[in-house]
């Protein structure tokens, strides 16, 4: 199995990153625009492609927990000290859990729907409902909590990409560029490393 560079992410944990990452925002955006419409035929065909993206989240994130806990990751950026690195793992995990808990939530609140409507993933496949008992106060209840979860993992990703940029335009150091493909990438993070061991 492929593992990380030294000093930089894989391409499998790049490309996994990057493509949960966009979906994750895209279904925040998607979720609140689907609020805004007045049209049920239309909403209820939101609703479709939103249930079919969140199931597609959750295998993708849980394929990249399985990949992060077999590969490993690279050694921690020489640019942040103990402390920032220890506040970036917890972020790291904590975004990790929300790609999962947020789709899960939402599977939840479509399995207690009272309505009793099927989850077909992309017109493809049905997905089963979990085995939850339908009620109109569990639906309300698994609705709250994925709005919730929803939000506040969508602000403590804004959180992390403020970081993130603020590390690569003001800072200059290699932390986000750990993140991108490319022989450039390798080239910044060694410049950052040999930089900080001079400085040592």
């Amino acid at each position: 199995m492929p593992r990380h560079r030294r000093h930089t992410y894989g391409i499998v944990a790049i490309v996994l990153h990057w493509t949960i990452a966009l979906l994750f925002l895209g279904q925040i955006a998607f979720g609140f625009s689907m609020e805004q419409v007045k049209s049920m035929a239309l909403q209820f065909e939101l609703i479709l492609w939103h249930k079919s993206f969140g199931f597609l989240i959750l295998a993708l994130a849980l394929l990249r927990l399985v990949w992060r806990l077999a590969a490993g990751r690279p050694r921690p950026s020489a640019a942040l000290s103990g402390v920032e690195h220890v506040a970036a793992e917890t972020v790291q995990w904590a975004l990790l859990a929300a790609t999962i808990v947020v789709p899960l939530a939402g599977w939840a609140l479509a399995s207690t729907s009272t309505l009793g409507i099927p989850s077909f993933a992309f017109n493809l496949v049905v997905v089963p409902h979990l085995p939850l008992t339908p009620s109109d106060e569990a639906e309300a209840f698994w609705g709250e909590a994925h709005e919730f979860l929803a939000y506040g993992a969508g602000l403590l990703a804004l959180g992390h990409a403020a970081a993130a940029l603020r590390h690569h335009f003001l800072l200059r150091d290699d932390v986000l560029v750990r993140m991108l493909p490319g022989r450039a990438a390798r080239q910044a993070t060694h410049r950052v490393t040999l930089e900080t061991h001079h400085d040592v």
